[in-house]
């Protein structure tokens, strides 16, 4: 899809509900995946793209930082779901890294290559392993600058037909859809590389 049908195509999208979208997108592309971290809310997306196509490999980067609370959340849904997770780690492992830079802050040199070791190579590898035409996301309108600049369908900068059923929903929205289909949620979550709820860290620019 170009990126000048974008618009349209937004257009006729928004209100649609999300498990159309999902099954709209799957019919203009041959390799869908989704990615998730597992952070609140995420259960929806992975419901809604379940819900349609449980086959789509979902893709796990997990830095080896997330709270226990977390590790345990997605191994519920992972059950739950019957999800195909594609699990990729850092090349390095967490106790290495802490032993020679640990988690730096924002501020320092070093969180640009802690970024790219534990979250940024790890998708790298797994894009161009599965090598995608269609990328599930949980982005929403109102979470950063960068998010708000976007739509329910947007272009990765290599070209991927990024595709947010839930851009427009806010979280009261979520919490009813959770309630109405038993999901569980999970808040105690932590992304050593954004630090900070609004910051991005690089995965979606």
């Amino acid at each position: 899809m170009s990126e000048d049908q974008l618009p349209k195509w937004n257009a006729q999208l928004k209100g649609i509900p999300p498990q159309e979208i999902i099954a709209w997108a799957i019919q203009h592309g041959a390799k869908p995946v989704i990615t998730t971290n597992f952070r609140p809310y995420e259960v929806a997306i992975l419901h809604a793209v379940a819900d349609v196509n449980p086959d789509i490999p979902v893709i796990w980067c997990d830095t080896g930082y997330n709270t226990p609370q977390t590790y345990k959340h997605a191994e519920e849904l992972i059950s739950k779901l019957g999800l195909n997770v594609k699990l990729y780690v850092p090349k390095q492992t967490a106790a290495h890294r802490d032993a020679i830079m640990g988690i730096p802050q924002i501020d320092d040199p070093l969180h640009k290559e802690f970024t790219e070791q534990v979250k940024l190579e790890p998708f790298r590898r797994a894009m161009e392993e599965h090598k995608p035409d269609v990328w599930f996301t949980n982005l929403r309108k109102g979470q950063t600058a960068l998010r708000d600049s976007l739509d329910i369908l947007s272009l990765s900068k290599n070209g991927v037909l990024k595709v947010s059923p839930f851009f427009y929903w806010g979280d009261a929205q979520l919490d009813a859809y959770l309630q109405e289909n038993n999901l569980p949620n999970e808040h105690k979550y932590f992304d050593p590389t954004k630090v900070l709820e609004n910051r991005e860290c690089g995965l979606h620019t």
